[in-house]
């Protein structure tokens, strides 16, 4: 069975980017990437899968356009 992922940002300054995150379009949890060193957490202190995946699409999304996107999705 696959995974779907869906992220959007809510806000962005100058040390932190956040996205609301979910599965299936649910927006229910809060990923925080930290600009500086890249450090990557959620909100609700829970690092699982949905985590890493969805923020290794954004990452992957910044460096390529070199800005961070107004969303993301990560599928499998």
């Amino acid at each position: 069975m696959g995974m779907m992922v869906t992220a959007r940002k809510v806000t962005e300054d100058k040390d932190e980017v956040r996205y609301q995150f979910g599965f299936d379009r649910q927006f229910d949890r809060i990923l925080v990437i930290n600009k500086v060193n890249w450090e990557t957490r959620s909100e609700d202190g829970n690092f699982d899968s949905a985590v890493g995946m969805i923020a290794a699409k954004i990452k992957k999304t910044w460096r390529e356009q070199g800005e961070f996107p107004p969303g993301a999705i990560f599928a499998s």
